[in-house]
């Protein structure tokens, strides 16, 4: 079985590099971030605070997540396809909120989980080389500037039509960077046996290349 874990900040291109990967080795990616974005929407959907721990674990009897068998793997929440609606700026707010509390991470994990021990999967997201796969082969830390990370997730917004600045993107990126490196459960990590990939000046087919050769032994650990 082949699981890749790939853990990293927000806007460090996890999961442009993740669904790349999955098409050159002909296998399923699996976006966990888009995860807890679903969770976080229906959250917010229904009214409910992502810091209310209270009022967010019933809310998780209600929630069914799966993918579309389309080459997109598409995202739905109770069988609705909400690929596009995940990606609303305030939901990733909501989602780096919702994912603080424990019972939503297990709930999460426990999918996640079963997902790979069935199929040939590249997971990626905050905990995933930490908490989600200990024990997978191939583990990678992507990462990036902070500036850089900001303007990645700038320029993926506004080409998606929202109506907002820089500087909100970078305060928001880096206020979600802190809260996911100092959250008590599972927090963001880069563990000792994760190759470190630094991708601000490397283009997302160079940051894919580079797995890839390690996946398929062209490079070892201590190369990087």
């Amino acid at each position: 079985m082949i699981n890749i874990a790939i853990d990293g900040p927000s806007g460090a291109g996890k999961s442009t590099i993740g669904k790349m990967l999955a098409a050159r080795l002909g296998i399923t990616y699996l976006d966990t971030g888009a995860m807890y974005r679903a969770v976080a929407l229906y959250v917010v959907s229904k009214g409910v605070s992502p810091l209310d721990e209270k009022a967010v674990i019933p809310l998780l009897d209600e929630i069914t997540i799966s993918f579309s068998d389309t080459p997109e793997r598409n995202i739905l929440l109770n069988g609705e396809d909400v690929s596009t609606a995940i990606r609303r700026h305030d939901i990733s707010k909501a989602a780096s909120d919702v994912s603080k509390i424990p019972a939503v991470r297990m709930f999460l994990v426990a999918m996640q989980r079963r997902i790979a021990a069935e199929s040939d999967v590249v997971l990626d997201g905050r905990d995933i080389t930490s908490y989600v796969l200990p024990d997978a082969k191939f583990k990678f830390f992507l990462t990036a500037d902070v500036e850089e990370r900001a303007r990645r997730r700038f320029e993926e917004l506004r080409a998606k039509g929202a109506d907002i600045d820089y500087e909100t993107v970078l305060a928001d990126i880096k206020d979600r960077d802190h809260n996911d490196s100092h959250r008590a459960f599972a927090p963001l990590t880069k563990t000792e046996d994760s190759v470190l990939i630094d991708s601000t000046r490397l283009s997302a087919d160079q940051v894919a290349e580079v797995i890839t050769d390690y996946v398929l032994g062209k490079k070892k650990k201590g190369q990087e």
